[in-house]
């Protein structure tokens, strides 16, 4: 059966979640301690305020030592993280992401408490929560919404959290952890993990709400405290598919949908401390089309929706500014760029080829006016298609072909 009874979920979900995790201090290990680091490593990323991005620098020079150091204080309960390193990321072209940026011995720190947490948590999400956890991912997500739409619901809810990392209350989420977890000192890890403050233009500013973009346990976090959303959502019969703090309830119904839309503002608000963006969720139809997880989705159609094909654009104008030289270096940047949006946009479930078509004219474009300086439709003939792929320039449409 595609959807299981509610009273068969729930039934199920009350039995484990009796079941608290003691002593998972004595599960932090030697062997613990690599695998963190290493996941570590494999991120990479940028530096906090230890000017350290991993994996270099001294940490890793001194590795054992760094790491049963930071071994014993988690183990004692005498660590103490280092302030986060703020950032920021465009969101829009008017908004900025926050991020905070960990040291790289605090980004080893979280992903020990993660390793040990996750397990304790994932028999317990709801099956359809998708984002940050092993086995699925956001193309899974679309494709159960597609599925759900091809059974019959077609009205949506089209749900945003406002500011969810930012605004998330500590209390709320160490209730949630607590909830799960006996062990005191893990407690208290997570909590100094959320109130290590930030670091911005050399001023220290406490965090007091929030957990910030940019750690390791993040994205746990959030997951745990929207669980109760997705359970809450599950008892009250309403179908719905999450990722992370992006979520949409499909509905047969707009009678349907607008219940459903009063019911989550509803919880979000009570139980969790949360609210959804007035301005930017609503009730819609897959006739009309809505944006989920970077695809604009709709009866017609699953195709790149318009923040990412201007995101995509974005990143080549950075990369193609008609003073520079076109050289080698700037073809193997782009083909980066490429190669990661056919990546994701290139599914079995979606229809990108007249935008892939134009996008790789309109790079096309932009590297012409970096070798004349100029922009003029008769550089066309000049600079022709053998010409780029002597070059070695990626093509989107390529990535169709295959």
């Amino acid at each position: 059966m595609l959807l299981r009874s509610g009273r068969q979920a729930l039934e199920e979900h009350s039995v484990v979640v009796t079941r608290k995790a003691h002593s998972l201090t004595g599960r932090i290990t030697w062997p613990l301690m690599l695998e963190a680091f290493k996941g570590v490593k494999r991120n990479r990323g940028a530096a906090g305020i230890d000017k350290v991005s991993p994996p270099y620098g001294g940490f890793a020079a001194n590795l054992e030592q760094n790491l049963r150091a930071l071994m014993r204080r988690l183990k004692e309960g005498t660590y103490q993280p280092f302030p986060l390193r703020r950032a920021y990321i465009p969101k829009s072209r008017t908004e900025r992401r926050p991020l905070g940026i960990p040291a790289v011995r605090d980004r080893v720190a979280q992903e020990v408490v993660r390793r040990l947490l996750s397990p304790v948590f994932e028999r317990l999400f709801h099956e359809d929560s998708f984002g940050f956890r092993n086995g699925r991912n956001a193309h899974q997500a679309v494709r159960r919404v597609l599925e759900l739409c091809r059974l019959g619901y077609r009205i949506v809810l089209d749900a945003d959290i406002r500011k969810f990392f930012d605004t998330l209350p500590h209390r709320v989420i160490l209730r949630a952890v607590a909830a799960q977890v006996a062990d005191g000192n893990i407690l208290r890890l997570v909590e100094r993990f959320l109130k290590s403050g930030v670091m911005e233009a050399g001023v220290f500013k406490p965090t007091i709400i929030g957990t910030p973009q940019g750690g390791n346990i993040s994205p746990l976090l959030a997951n745990i405290v929207l669980n109760h959303l997705d359970w809450q959502l599950h008892a009250a019969g309403f179908v719905f598919v999450r990722y992370a703090d992006d979520f949409v309830v499909l509905c047969r119904t707009r009678a349907q949908a607008e219940e459903a839309l009063d019911f989550a503002e509803r919880i979000l608000r009570d139980d969790l401390g949360l609210e959804l963006s007035r301005d930017k969720t609503q009730v819609t139809t897959f006739g009309k089309g809505f944006s989920f997880l970077g695809f604009e989705l709709s009866s017609r159609s699953v195709r790149m929706r318009a923040k990412s094909v201007e995101k995509l654009r974005n990143k080549v104008r950075e990369l193609t500014p008609r003073h520079h030289n076109l050289d080698a270096q700037v073809i193997g940047k782009l083909n980066q760029v490429i190669r990661g949006v056919a990546n994701y946009f290139v599914t079995s479930f979606s229809h990108c080829h007249r935008q892939f078509y134009k996008l790789d004219a309109w790079i096309r474009m932009r590297l012409r006016c970096m070798k004349y300086k100029r922009k003029s439709y008769g550089d066309n003939g000049r600079m022709r298609l053998r010409y780029f792929r002597r070059l070695s320039l990626l093509s989107l449409m390529d990535f169709c072909g295959a």
